[in-house]
C-alpha cells in the first residue's frame, strides 16, 4: 500500500521562501505520477503543479508558474516542491498525490493515493 509523508511547512512572511518534500513508499516510485494540491480555508482542494512518472513533464497553476518548482528525486522516493516569493494567498495545507502511469491530470479523483498535508502559512 502506497504512502506519502508531506514535510516541510511552516510559517514564512511573504516574500520568503518554503521546501515541501513528500516522501513516498509501499510501491515503486519512479511508475508515479506525483502532483502537489493545496487547500486554502473555506475553500476546495486545488491543483498546484505535477510531474509525471515517465518523460517528467511537468505542469503548473497560473497561480504559481514561475515561482514554484517540482521535482523528485527518484533514487529517494520523494518529490520536492521549492516555494518562492511566498504570497499571502499561497497559505493552505499542501498535499501530494500519487497516481501510478498517471498522465497529465489536475483532477483530484484521479490521484489514488494522498499524504495527511502539511500546512504553509504566508504572513504579510
Amino acid at each position: 500500500q502506497v504512502q506519502l509523508a508531506e514535510s516541510g511547512g511552516g510559517l514564512v512572511q511573504a516574500g520568503g521562501s518554503l521546501r515541501l518534500s513528500c516522501a513516498f513508499s509501499g510501491n515503486t516510485f519512479s511508475d508515479h505520477t506525483m502532483a502537489w494540491f493545496r487547500q486554502a480555508p473555506g475553500k476546495e482542494r486545488e491543483f498546484v503543479s505535477l510531474i509525471t512518472w515517465n518523460v517528467r513533464n511537468i505542469y503548473y497553476a497560473d497561480s504559481v508558474k514561475g515561482r514554484f518548482t517540482i521535482s523528485r528525486d527518484d533514487a529517494k522516493n520523494t518529490v520536492y516542491l521549492q516555494m518562492d516569493s511566498l504570497k499571502p494567498e499561497d497559505t493552505a495545507v499542501y498535499y501530494c498525490g500519487a497516481r501510478r502511469y498517471g498522465g497529465r491530470t489536475y483532477t483530484e479523483t484521479m490521484y489514488n493515493y494522498w499524504g495527511q498535508g502539511t500546512l504553509v502559512n504566508v504572513s504579510s
